[in-house]
Formats: C-alpha cells, sequence, structure tokens
C-alpha cells in the first residue's frame, strides 16, 4: 500500500486463480470500477468486461508484463493503474492508464497515481510511456492531430494528459455498422464485386485456435501488422510472432470466452495467406461483435483484399450470430484506404480516441 493523499492509497492488484475464487474480491472492485469508468468516459457499453472475461488479460506473460492497482479513497476502490512492459521492446516501451471515477475527479488522485506508476515503470527500464483514451467533446477548444488527420477536444482526460508531459501522436475513428438486411445485401454485393476483381485469390476461414495448417502464415501476418498499420510517432515496437506467440494469443482469447472468426485471403497460384481480418464477439451472443486486425501484405494490395476479406468475413459471421446488433472497429485517421472500405460499407464514425506518447528520462 502507498499513500496518495490524506485518505487515497495505492494497492497492487493481486490476481486470485479464478474469478470466482474466495480472495477474487480485489479482482471483481477492479472489474467494476474499470467498467464504470469507461461508461463514463464513451457512453456506451461494448468494452464492459466481466471479472472472469478481464482476468486473462490482466495476467503476465512472455509478450509483457502486466502490472495494476487499485485506487482506494478510505476503503472504497474509486479507480485504477496499468502498467503493461511490453517484451519485444526490451522492457523500453509500455502500456500506461489512470481511470478515476468521475465524481472523485480534481483532488489529485489520477496526478498521484501516475507518479508512482510512471516511478515503477522508470525503474523497471522504461522510457517510453503509450496511453489510448477517448474524448467527449463538451464545446472545449480541439488539439489537431500532428498527423493532419483528426482532433480531440481539450477535455478533462486531454487536458490532465498534457498537464503529466503527454503528447498526442494520432486520432482513430470508432465506427459501427448496424447489422439489418439492407446492411446485409449491400456487404454481399461488396463481395461479390471484389471477389471478381481477385481472381487470384481465395477465402479461406477458422475458429480459433487456429489450425496447424495455418499457423506460421498467420504469425508471419500477425508480425506485419506491427509495422504495416499507421502508427504516426507513437513507435510502437516491431513484434516478434512464431507458433508459441499464436497459441497464446489464441489462449488468451479462449480463456475469455471469446469465439473469435479470422477470414483470409490465399493466393490460388502459391497458396500463401496474403491478407486477414479477425471478428470477436464475448460469451453473451447479443453482445456487440469487435472487428479487430485487418491487414493486406503490401505486395498483394491493390486487388480488393481488404474489402473481401471484411465482407466475407462479416457475411459468414453474421450467419453464425444472428443476435449480436453491431459491429464496431478503431481506424486511424490517417488510414484513408481502410476507412474507404469502412465508408463503403456503411461503417459510420461514433468517437474520436486519441493515442498519447510520454517519454521519460
Amino acid at each position: 500500500m502507498i499513500a496518495l493523499t490524506a485518505s487515497a492509497t495505492l494497492h497492487p492488484l493481486v490476481l486470485p486463480a479464478r474469478a470466482d475464487a474466495a480472495d477474487a474480491d480485489d479482482l471483481i472492485s477492479y472489474a467494476r470500477v474499470r467498467n464504470a469508468s469507461l461508461i463514463e468516459t464513451t457512453g456506451r457499453d461494448d468494452e464492459l468486461l466481466d471479472p472472469a472475461a478481464l482476468l486473462p488479460l490482466l495476467r503476465s506473460d512472455t509478450d509483457a508484463t502486466r502490472r495494476q492497482w487499485l485506487i482506494r479513497d478510505g476503503e472504497e476502490t474509486i479507480g485504477l493503474g496499468v502498467l503493461n512492459i511490453l517484451a519485444d521492446d526490451d522492457g523500453r516501451t509500455a502500456f500506461v492508464a489512470i481511470n478515476i471515477l468521475e465524481r472523485l475527479w480534481g483532488r489529485g488522485l489520477g496526478s498521484a497515481a501516475l507518479a508512482r506508476i510512471e516511478q515503477v515503470a522508470a525503474d523497471a527500464g522504461v522510457r517510453k510511456l503509450l496511453l489510448w483514451t477517448q474524448h467527449t467533446d463538451h464545446g472545449e477548444p480541439h488539439l489537431d492531430s500532428p498527423t493532419g488527420f483528426g482532433s480531440v477536444p481539450q477535455d478533462h482526460h486531454a487536458r490532465f494528459l498534457i498537464r503529466h508531459g503527454f503528447v498526442l501522436e494520432q486520432v482513430d475513428r470508432v465506427s459501427v455498422l448496424e447489422f439489418d438486411d439492407g446492411s446485409m445485401s449491400a456487404l454481399a454485393a461488396l463481395r461479390d464485386e471484389a471477389q471478381r476483381l481477385a481472381s487470384d485469390y481465395r477465402v479461406v476461414q477458422w475458429m480459433l485456435p487456429t489450425p496447424p495448417e495455418h499457423i506460421a502464415r498467420y504469425a508471419w501476418m500477425k508480425e506485419h501488422m506491427s509495422t504495416d498499420a499507421p502508427d504516426a510517432g507513437m513507435g510502437m515496437p516491431a513484434e516478434s510472432w512464431d507458433a508459441e506467440r499464436i497459441a497464446r494469443h489464441d489462449a488468451r482469447h479462449l480463456d475469455r470466452g471469446n469465439t473469435v472468426l479470422v477470414t483470409a485471403a490465399e493466393h490460388v497460384a502459391t497458396g500463401e495467406l496474403c491478407a486477414y481480418n479477425e471478428l470477436a464477439i464475448g460469451s453473451r451472443p447479443d453482445e456487440t461483435t469487435h472487428q479487430e486486425d485487418t491487414l493486406v501484405l503490401s505486395a498483394h494490395r491493390g486487388h480488393r483484399l481488404g474489402m473481401l476479406v471484411k465482407t466475407a468475413g462479416l457475411l459468414t459471421w453474421t450467419q453464425q450470430h444472428p443476435l449480436s446488433p453491431r459491429v464496431i472497429t478503431f481506424n486511424a485517421e490517417e488510414n484513408r484506404p481502410m476507412l474507404n472500405i469502412n465508408e463503403a460499407m456503411g461503417f459510420t464514425p461514433i468517437a474520436y480516441e486519441g493515442a498519447w506518447r510520454k517519454d521519460l528520462s
């Protein structure tokens, strides 16, 4: 326990073996505050997780050292802190987050907790902190992205980050497509047109866990996702993927209760997978679907493969998950090729997320 103010303290979160274990009370409090803070920030419930689904995301593995803290005011948990130190950059890059319930804003709790967690990061050798947060426009002046694409309002979160030395590097667009007869008909027409123009390719699909015959090429594409996606000035480290990392990736989804569909494009002449899209949903059939990675390897661009894997995936998905009402996705505002595809499919923007960086001396 570390004192933050006269009444507030910072406590390392000790993870239980299971979310229903006798010692899971702190995990339950952590999940409750995380979810409440997300609703206050975004006004939506599509990112909420129950303790059982959250627990696998909090455990360390060979890809990242993950640490979490509870922020308490007296005996009440009112906030949390996160520090995920990435192995790919030899521990020099970390993801950080501070969430405080809105009724406790303005008391210096976030500032005090961030200072402590930054010290933990620096002592561990971290030199760069990365943070993503959605911003709510209440009429404040906007801060433009240095990429020249997008902006965020200088709301409470932006002002906090600027005050503590973070720099806005990129803006992501949050977009949603509602599933209905009209959108399904449009997706089918776009899929057919994309397949006609991509006659040298065929669609391959699988559910996690990844079948053995696709592991090597899936790992190759996941590795390129870490370097080919627009990164602006965030400086995300290049990731190294192999069969073991694919197994860890798959297990983290499955341990959360997720169902994941991967839709890939295979170059018929070589048999190589060269584009992919991922769709995921949690344990409830009526949840929002999450569109995760989409990538076309650079040597195969210009053949409508992005449109092909996205539309083919969603058409299969809606047959498998007819109760899911919509799909949500995040894209960098400067990623015009992918935004063009999304807009043609009928996605509409609902929010904007700032990507922030702080270099530690």
